[in-house]
């Protein structure tokens, strides 16, 4: 364990190190419900310190897939996009209700055209000090550090998985541009109206050219950012350590300074029931998802909490922008298709309708997401409306009555039709498989690995396949792309072509009034149910279980963990 110079106060980290012991000490016996001696007893070992209350206000969490880098260039998975969020900012943030609000930008403006939008930065930022400064103190953020952030992502050097952001976007000359120290401008080559949603990702974060150019790569392990806690230290494959950036510009509605916390500590221990025997233990502040491993012992089949977990946890449930399905290739030029039933739209259709989803999320998955019965745009969206947009429930009487259109009365006829999927989700497949098969609509699941998987999808070698499409951003088009017959593999795994969705695609994408834009996705996204390129399973939902002592904490669509305004109470013994 390394300890940054001055990172953190001294006892406050000796208590912390304490913890660290008794948690390690609980992994090695999970099966006891361990009774741990006293933090000042154990605190003799090495000196008696203060109280506990600087351990008790630092927030932990599991991360049971590591974390692969902290330069937010590479920020494409949540493991990463978690830490990222919490050392860096962005110009443009989303609220909870996914609206885009200022963060490093005060205010801006776009022009007329909707080409150019001309940001005005705060000036009271500073980046978090760093050996990449003279005398190691953080500098002021300007608008040199926006145009150069934005840049490092398109550079082919970079590499980075978050180039397609400016793809084809910004104007080929003046497209990023610094007009003075606290105003930048974006020009883009045409009207593209989710461009400030594209600015909340955190591949746009501000980094400053003096940090990446000390340490080049590794600057992977030494971020340096605007936000609101710092890296204290990095065991990889052990704990990941945040504290406090005292000089952070954010304050709440009365003035108090943000974050509430003193720190973050990360562990990553890769088994999801250890995490949850941390959270009944008080190790960990909160874990993110049900593992299918536990999910009978903590929820019933209408997603409550059991009797026995009540008041000892907390279940938090919030609507979350990932719409699973089950994707069909639809390629008329494809000789897979072509031999294929799943050519007829009265099949896919049948489908469709052949299988009940409500009861395979009660039973399968504890009620934990919603069913997919109205289009592949999930709920809760902007300008999600289920009553606009009619999709597919459960209706045998339909599915028999299109498999006879299609010429296959009660199935007869009709070849079997292999479903590809990876093992998670085999149980789930078998359900929809028996389902179907009482239609006379014969499934075979063929379980492959998921890297197997996603190459067969992008060759457009998968005929029926499962698929999820969780949002980059927070608008419909999001979603939506997927079915622009002009994007490739991915998005647009089905292969799905339709020049009347094309046209309201791209009508969508110039229209400047929210409420027109909205009534075309909704269009689009009808005609695709109508087409049935996909059948979608369910709309997820952010499963938290959190500890009772945590206050403040709140999920969101994007399942974005956000900590400034989080705190612990005061009553929290954490020594359990």
């Amino acid at each position: 364990m390394t300890l940054e110079t001055g990172a953190w106060p001294p006892d406050s980290y000796l208590v912390f190190l304490v913890g660290k012991m008794r948690m390690k000490i609980s992994i090695l016996f999970p099966l006891f419900r361990l009774k741990y001696i006293s933090g000042c007893a154990l605190l003799l070992l090495v000196g008696c310190g203060p109280s506990t209350d600087a351990y008790r206000n630092i927030f932990r969490y599991n991360e049971a897939t590591g974390i692969a880098s902290l330069d937010p260039a590479f920020a494409k998975n949540q493991s990463i996009i978690w830490a990222v969020h919490q050392i860096y900012n962005t110009l443009v943030e989303t609220d909870s209700n996914l609206h885009i609000v200022p963060s490093l930008a005060r205010r801006w403006e776009i022009s007329p055209d909707g080409l150019t939008y001309r940001f005005h930065l705060r000036t009271d930022v500073y980046f978090q000090s760093n050996e990449a400064f003279p005398g190691g103190r953080g500098r002021k953020m300007q608008a040199a550090d926006v145009v150069y952030s934005l840049e490092r992502i398109r550079d082919p050097r970079t590499a980075s998985p978050g180039a397609w952001i400016f793809a084809g976007r910004l104007a080929d000359s003046a497209g990023l541009e610094a007009a003075d120290d606290s105003t930048f401008s974006l020009r883009l080559a045409r009207p593209f109206h989710p461009i400030l949603d594209l600015l909340s990702m955190p591949y746009c974060s501000v980094v400053p050219r003096e940090a990446v150019d000390k340490y080049g790569p590794e600057f992977r392990s030494n971020p340096c950012g605007t936000g609101p806690f710092v890296l204290s230290s990095w065991e990889e494959g052990e704990d990941l350590i945040l504290r406090r950036n005292p000089a952070y510009f954010e304050k709440d509605s009365v003035g108090h300074r943000l974050p509430y916390l003193d720190g973050v500590k990360i562990s990553f221990f890769d088994n999801m029931a250890t995490a949850f025997l941390m959270l009944q233990q008080g190790e960990l502040d909160f874990v993110n998802d049900i593992d299918i491993s536990f999910k009978d012992e903590v929820l019933n089949k209408y997603g409550e909490l059991k009797p026995d977990w009540k008041g000892k946890i907390i279940l938090s449930k919030h609507a979350y922008l990932n719409t699973e399905y089950l994707g069909i290739l639809v390629d008329s030029s494809s000789a897979l298709v072509k031999a294929s039933p799943l050519r007829f739209l009265e099949v896919r259709q049948a489908i469709n309708y052949g299988f009940d989803r409500r009861k395979m999320m009660r039973y399968l998955r504890n009620s934990m997401g919603k069913p997919a019965e109205n289009g592949f745009v999930p709920e809760g969206i902007p300008g999600y409306d289920p009553n606009r947009v009619a999709g597919y429930d459960f209706e045998p009487e339909k599915a028999r009555a299109l498999l006879k259109k299609a010429g296959f009365p009660q199935g007869q006829g009709l070849a079997p039709i292999h479903l590809l999927t990876i093992d998670i989700y085999a149980d789930l497949a078998a359900f929809i498989a028996k389902q179907l098969e009482e239609l006379g609509i014969p499934v075979r699941i063929e379980v492959i690995q998921k890297g197997l998987l996603l190459e067969e999808m992008a060759n457009s070698q998968a005929m029926f396949f499962r698929g999820s499409w969780i949002a980059d951003y927070p608008d419909p088009e999001n979603f939506l792309s997927v079915f622009y017959s002009r994007n490739p593999a991915p998005p647009n795994y089905t292969r799905y072509s339709n020049p009347i969705c094309d046209k309201l695609y791209e009508r969508s994408l110039t229209e400047g009034t929210d409420s027109i834009r909205i009534g075309l996705y909704r269009k689009m996204d009808q005609q695709v149910m109508r087409d049935a390129p996909v059948v979608p399973l369910w709309y997820d939902e952010v499963v938290h279980l959190v500890s009772p002592s945590i206050r403040g904490f709140s999920a969101n669509a994007l399942n974005l963990l956000e900590l400034r305004r989080v705190s612990k109470s005061v009553s929290d013994l954490s020594m359990r």
